[in-house]
């Protein structure tokens, strides 16, 4: 029966997840599709942001649009079309193929972001860099990246937080081996019915990493809800 305050206090359900390896894989896991995702989505949305935030071209709206119709879509669109790729390629069951599926959502969203803290840096700052001799590789990482690295915050913090919670894709995408821990935690119900004392203490395992996240980017949220972005 359920009571307001446990009545014998127990961390059995800790180690237990921490000495069983299909538990532990899971958080294992579920880090290097973070790492993985965050680091690609940031890769390709710096470049096409700072693209879409000095240059005027041909169909720059439109493509821009189209970007944000992908994270519009719901995930169970694109979960069979990944399933049979990645089926044809020898991907189901990697970590890759988990990330990538995450980036065609993060990027898009990390595009949007990160445009509008870089259309609030004034173009004479490149101007003057480029006159100086700077070269672009290196302006824009010596110059530019510190420069809105508010954004680069939030970027990162949505593109984890997405890979971290997400469920459809990585459930779909992985079998045995690559199972994150939200797939895994849907697997608690058993013979004798659902261990609710597991499946919380999970729950709460997974919290921590998303609050620490939060925690270091905090003044960088504050400035991304400033601008309007976030």
């Amino acid at each position: 029966s359920f009571a307001l305050y446990p009545k014998d206090i127990t961390f059995m359900n800790y180690m237990k997840i921490f000495t069983d390896s299909t538990w532990y894989m899971g958080y294992v896991n579920s880090f290097i599709y973070v790492a993985m995702n965050t680091v690609i989505s940031l890769f390709v949305a710096l470049p096409a942001a700072y693209a879409f935030s000095r240059y005027k071209f041909v169909g720059d709206k439109q493509m821009f649009f189209w970007l944000l119709t992908n994270r519009m879509a719901p995930a169970a669109v694109f979960a069979l079309p990944f399933f049979q790729l990645y089926s044809t390629i020898g991907l189901i069951d990697t970590h890759i193929a988990v990330a990538l599926a995450h980036c065609l959502f993060n990027v898009p969203l990390a595009v949007w972001i990160l445009e509008g803290f870089m259309s609030g840096v004034p173009r004479e700052i490149d101007e003057t860099a480029f006159i100086d001799g700077y070269s672009f590789p290196r302006f824009f990482i010596t110059i530019f990246i510190p420069l809105i690295r508010a954004g680069v915050g939030v970027t990162a913090f949505f593109c984890f937080m997405f890979s971290w919670v997400e469920l459809l894709l990585a459930r779909t995408l992985t079998v045995t081996e690559a199972k994150p821990i939200s797939a895994i935690m849907t697997r608690t119900i058993s013979a004798t019915g659902l261990d609710f004392g597991l499946l919380a203490a999970a729950g709460i395992l997974t919290i921590v990493p998303g609050a620490m996240v939060i925690w270091f980017v905090r003044n960088h949220m504050a400035k991304g809800f400033a601008m309007g972005r976030v």
